[in-house]
């Protein structure tokens, strides 16, 4: 069992989140404790009854910003748990990790194979204070591991929840084979993820830490077309030399990577393949929720939210990972609604963030030009040239052997063809 644990400075966008999926009947009220009733007189989830619940401690907050704590269980999916054991392990686990005083729902979710837990709660006394969290994961995952023998669970590794793929491991340049690794994780995410665009493959290949660069080009009226992996850092950057996919295999090469772009949309195209994904995601869009709290609600349900931003703070792409369906897909693929404007005006960056991201966006492009891979831009289009030519004269030289071993071949069928008109003479002669 895996638990995902994640803040927020309000517990209006997690409760919204669940009530979304309680209404569709895709979760469920499991319990709670320390509440008012959770329910309208239709018997209706009702957000603002929970928040009845919240706001003494919220109001009595001192100065604690993230005020929110909200986890998700997730057992194996071949665990097959009663909705008492469920309750007694969402239980066991909030007195241990020291809530089990805190006001706190729980919220069974089912929309997938998988059933999880969703846990929200607060991480201020009534009193306002903040409850101690000292190495909080650590004492997270040790709970857990003592909840997987107390019910007999099966073990889970942080990450594999939603899929086994125990050869997806990002990229560590230090302990060295980084060749090796980088294969690895090139195999695995062409196994277990569906990229309809290089877009996509670079943004989930750059999750587990490997870069991915397509080079084409026409040089002298001659087209050519390459792929370039290489490693990089925990923050982005990159190092060492890059590989050419040459080097790794024929089957993470430019071809190779285009039909896998174009099964993958076909896949894709399919019914349902991408519903689950539209209405997670859907689901999540709130405007009672934060940027951050949006991603942490996706990422309780197996999916990473990747936004791609500007320097002064405006999004401008947005990709989702979706680990337990194995998909990689870009917003305007999910469609209209999912577009990198809704997501700016839904999310928009606070004025004084934007200035701050002004005043720093030089810097921050001069430090990652100097720290970056220097393999790259004007080196890499002088090494591809350099590569190309070093190519073109390996196939003169083959061509002028070619035509050695021709005009060698036809010279003895001539020389042949001298000895047979002597012969024939000879013979003529003699009769």
């Amino acid at each position: 069992m895996v638990a995902n644990i994640r803040s927020g400075s309000s517990p209006d966008g997690a409760l919204h989140y669940s009530k979304e999926k309680v209404d569709k009947d895709e979760a469920e009220v499991l319990f709670w404790q320390k509440m008012l009733e959770p329910f309208d007189k239709h018997g209706r989830l009702d957000v603002d009854a929970c928040m009845e619940s919240f706001w003494p401690y919220l109001e009595a907050n001192r100065r604690t910003t993230n005020t929110v704590f909200h986890a998700s269980l997730n057992p194996s999916p071949e665990d097959r748990l009663t909705d008492d054991q469920l309750r007694d392990i969402a239980q066991e686990y909030m007195e241990r990790m020291g809530y089990g005083n805190q006001p706190y729902i729980v919220f069974k979710h089912k929309d997938i194979d998988r059933q999880h837990l969703h846990i929200v709660s607060l991480r201020v006394d009534e009193k306002g204070r903040k409850l101690p969290h000292d190495f909080e994961a650590r004492r997270s995952a040790e709970i857990t591991r003592d909840l997987e023998h107390k019910y007999n669970l099966h073990p889970a590794v942080k990450g594999q929840e939603q899929r086994d793929t125990p050869d997806l491991r990002r990229v560590n340049y230090r302990t060295g084979n980084v060749k090796q690794q980088i294969s690895s994780v090139i195999r695995s995410c062409l196994r277990n993820y569906k990229c309809s665009s290089y877009g996509e493959f670079r943004t989930l290949l750059e999750l587990f830490n490997v870069s991915v660069e397509e080079r084409t080009g026409t040089i002298d009226g001659r087209n050519y077309a390459g792929i370039v992996y290489g490693a990089l850092t925990d923050d982005g950057y990159g190092t060492g030399t890059p590989i050419k996919s040459s080097k790794i295999g024929k089957d993470v090469g430019y071809k190779a990577l285009q039909r896998y772009y174009e099964n993958s949309k076909m896949k894709l195209k399919e019914d349902g393949n991408l519903a689950r994904l539209r209405q997670t995601v859907r689901d999540a869009m709130s405007p009672h929720n934060t940027r951050d709290e949006f991603r942490q609600l996706l990422k309780a349900d197996g999916i990473d939210t990747i936004f791609r931003i500007n320097p002064v703070g405006r999004i401008y792409g947005v990709t989702f990972i979706d680990h337990y369906a194995g998909i990689v897909a870009n917003g305007s693929v999910l469609g209209n609604e999912f577009s990198a404007n809704v997501f700016n005006e839904l999310y928009s960056a606070p004025n004084e963030k934007r200035q701050v991201a002004e005043q720093h966006a030089d810097r921050k492009h001069e430090l990652r030009s100097r720290t970056a891979n220097p393999i790259s831009g004007f080196v890499n289009a002088v090494l591809d040239l350099a590569d190309t030519q070093v190519q073109e004269e390996q196939q003169r030289i083959q061509k002028r052997r070619r035509r050695k071993k021709l005009c060698l071949i036809v010279n003895l069928i001539l020389v042949a063809n001298d000895l047979i008109s002597h012969q024939i003479l000879v013979i003529m002669n003699c009769n």
